[in-house]
């Protein structure tokens, strides 16, 4: 009896050893996938814009011919757009996250809430243009300002925040609410000293990917309508811009070979951004990582 038992164990054994090895074979082979693919996107990019990404580039406004295009215009416009986006929706999302995990009765209604948060997540970013173009652009009359296109790439990226922050903070384990409490610590004291420091660095990392997608979305600026050519910088946040994704759009959508490779040049623009934004926030985040 015990060695029909020894024999199903063993069975039973190398089953899962090679069902081990057959998925870290193909989690490799996804892995490797992915960084192919996005090397020949990178590469790509860097052979066919690297001719055109010079100061003049940077320093020129938009033109009809390839060799005098530059992104002045839309850099400082994407700059100008997350100023508003990044403030608005970490406050927003971070708040909310806080009073949904910290302060709101566990019931219906909060379960109700936090599906609805989630489902909006997977919404298309064009249906938050629409949202935008009618709240913002037409009823509060702002036009096609900064202000209105920041505040609609808000309520785009607001339940991505909402959503990694609920799950940073009820990661905090309870133990340390408690003992904060038992210190004679109020509700507000513990989120301050206890909760957020040791959710922060889950907090900047979904605020990371919000941001990220911000700055590279294009459908709710054109549903907006925000202009492509453009001449002027923003002189504040009621001023009409435009942003790198609009330019990059426009310039790929023409019909001219070398407006190709400017195309590829000023994506390589928005991933130095992307890049450059990243990096100030796991700095951050490493920071409060090494502190608590």
């Amino acid at each position: 009896m015990n060695y029909i038992n020894q024999k199903e164990v063993i069975k039973r054994m190398s089953g899962r050893i090679f069902l081990n090895g057959l998925f870290k074979v193909i989690f490799l082979l996804a892995t490797l996938f992915a960084l192919a693919t996005l090397g020949i996107l990178i590469y790509r990019m860097v052979t066919q814009g690297s001719e055109y990404l010079d100061a003049d580039f940077l320093g020129n406004f938009s033109s009809r011919f390839a060799e005098k295009a530059g992104i002045k215009a839309a850099l400082i416009g994407s700059i100008w757009l997350m100023a508003v986006v990044a403030p608005v929706s970490l406050l927003l999302g971070i708040g909310a996250a806080l009073y949904l995990e910290e302060y709101a009765s566990k019931n219906k209604m909060t379960d109700f809430i936090r599906m609805n948060i989630s489902n909006l997540a997977g919404v298309p970013s064009i249906v938050f243009g629409l949202l935008g173009l009618t709240i913002f652009v037409r009823s509060l009359a702002l036009g096609k300002s900064v202000l209105a296109a920041g505040l609609t790439m808000s309520l785009l990226i607001l339940p991505v925040i909402i959503v990694s922050s609920q799950e940073a903070i009820r990661a905090v384990p309870n133990e340390l609410r408690e003992a904060s409490y038992g210190m004679g610590a109020t509700k507000w004291q513990t989120i301050l000293k206890v909760v957020l420091p040791f959710a922060i660095p889950g907090i900047l990392t979904g605020c990371i990917l919000a941001l990220s997608r911000a700055v590279g979305e294009t459908a709710p600026l054109v549903v907006i309508g925000i202009p492509v050519i453009v001449h002027f910088l923003p002189e504040g946040i009621l001023s009409q811009f435009t942003a790198l994704p609009m330019q990059i759009f426009d310039w790929a959508k023409r019909p001219q070979p070398e407006f190709q490779h400017v195309a590829a040049a000023g994506i390589l623009v928005l991933l130095i951004f992307l890049i450059v934004l990243n990096s100030i926030a796991i700095f951050i985040r490493n920071k409060f990582q090494k502190r608590y």
